[in-house]
């Protein structure tokens, strides 16, 4: 693990607020973002809870990784964060306090589109202190039961995601890959409107164990054997890009930015954690970085 390069913090330039239905929950649910401090970092607080109770978003908060990821423990941790970690990394809002008043954020579409919107329009500051980019000097694989995940080194400062999606040869989902530079520009444009999605199989055991009963498949992707049921995709590979999100979202809980090639094939929040774990052990052990001149990224204010 080395510093490759840096840039200046960002945080929002005005609170903004987004209310919706919890998809586990099913209770309505506000979520309130403010500027935060330089070297704060993403922090939850749980105003629906006595003290209200903070839960920082790292990697060491992880307690659950079961189908979603979860912070904290319960019942003052926070389930369900990664599609509202990468909305905040996907614009590079380094600092946020984000105010919940319930278990998990408001699950919108199923997509980050809701919460990208609400941030735009905030705005974002750059701040004086500077975030590191670190890059591994060879490859570092997470490999679980027919999946892996691996960070290669990088040939510049910038990260490059690529994710391959294999359900088996008669699966409903087709096997499908996606690769995107990943930029604040590219992250809106390709991959924030894609909508978290499941089989019909699954959904009927969620359904089953008394989750997402309120959810109908016009607001989730549901697969059936002829595709999605009561809905149209926004993009022929929309699954393996929502694994582009789910894994934006999951790293982000490293706190500091990752440059070289990720490449996932079949990963999930579980191997997703991992990686995030490994890294912030790395990085700690690199102690405190000498950075090159950092670069402003999409500059003094994002409207």
């Amino acid at each position: 693990m080395r510093v490759i390069g840096s840039r200046y913090q960002r945080t929002l330039a005005s609170p903004v607020e987004i209310g919706g239905v919890g998809f586990i929950s099913g209770a309505r649910v506000q979520a309130r973002f403010l500027p935060a401090p330089v070297d704060t970092g993403v922090v939850f607080r749980r105003t629906d809870l006595p003290g209200r109770p903070i839960v920082p978003a790292r990697a060491n908060q992880v307690s659950g990784t079961q189908r979603r990821t979860t912070i904290g423990p319960m019942p003052t941790g926070i389930t369900l964060v990664e599609h509202l970690m990468a909305s905040v990394a996907g614009l590079r809002i380094d600092n946020c306090t984000v105010e919940l008043d319930g278990p998990e954020p408001p699950g919108l579409d199923g997509s980050a589109a809701g919460f990208v919107e609400k941030l735009i329009r905030a705005g974002a500051v750059v701040q004086s202190a500077r975030r590191v980019v670190y890059g591994v000097s060879a490859p570092l694989v997470v490999a679980g039961t027919r999946a892996t995940i691996t960070l290669h080194p990088p040939e510049g400062t910038g990260l490059r995601i690529s994710y391959l999606l294999d359900y088996g040869p008669t699966a409903s989902i087709p096997r499908q890959g996606f690769t995107v530079d990943f930029t604040p520009e590219n992250f809106v444009r390709e991959v924030a409107f894609c909508r978290t999605f499941l089989t019909e199989a699954e959904a009927h055991e969620l359904r089953a164990r008394g989750v997402g009963t309120h959810v109908t498949p016009a607001e989730v992707l549901v697969f059936g054997p002829r595709g999605p049921i009561g809905n149209r995709l926004r993009f022929a590979d929309e699954p393996a890009r929502h694994k582009v999100l789910d894994l934006v979202g999951d790293l982000a809980l490293c706190g500091f930015d990752l440059a070289g090639h990720l490449v996932a094939y079949r990963s999930g929040h579980a191997l997703n954690a991992e990686l995030a774990r490994r890294l912030t052990t790395l990085a700690d052990g690199v102690g405190t970085p000498v950075v090159i001149p950092p670069s402003h990224g999409l500059g003094a204010r994002a409207a």
